[in-house]
């Protein structure tokens, strides 16, 4: 198959509906707007959420909750992966993090937690560690090291 050999299935590909030219069209005159009236002008409609004037649901429902945007969102890591993805002796950054598919995103940083055991000497550079996955990677004899 060749790119001068490709075509849309038939019955796919209809040609556009011309409104609005002349009565033997079947939708000539109003081009299907009807008779008056807000939507039938050029212009017209309302506005998304608009209800007619009624009170909108927006409106109505109460505010629930308290985002605050100043917190800080950090991507999790577990003792427990450091041990399955890293030789011993390797240092772990966020790239290596990345690399290895560990991690998706940085976001606001990594954050070390202390699910499950390690045994290797590793140095981890991360934005914040656990009690307990600082208590694990030093007990190792690795370091753990706060960027």
């Amino acid at each position: 198959m060749k790119l001068h050999e490709l075509s849309p299935t038939p019955g796919s590909n209809k040609p556009n509906f011309r409104k609005g030219r002349g009565p033997a069209s079947g939708n000539g005159k109003t081009a299907g707007r009807g008779h008056k009236g807000q939507n039938s002008r050029s212009g017209g409609g309302v506005r998304p959420g608009f209800e007619g004037g009624q009170l909108p649901i927006y409106r109505k429902l109460p505010k629930r909750g308290f985002k605050n945007r100043f917190s800080s969102h950090y991507a999790i890591v577990n003792v427990q992966s450091l041990e399955h993805y890293f030789e011993e002796g390797e240092t772990i950054d966020a790239a290596a993090l990345l690399g290895m598919g560990i991690i998706r995103k940085t976001l606001d940083g990594i954050k070390i937690l202390g699910q499950g055991e390690l045994t290797k000497k590793l140095t981890v550079k991360a934005s914040v560690f656990s009690k307990s996955a600082k208590e694990k990677i030093e007990s190792a004899g690795g370091i753990a090291e706060v960027v």
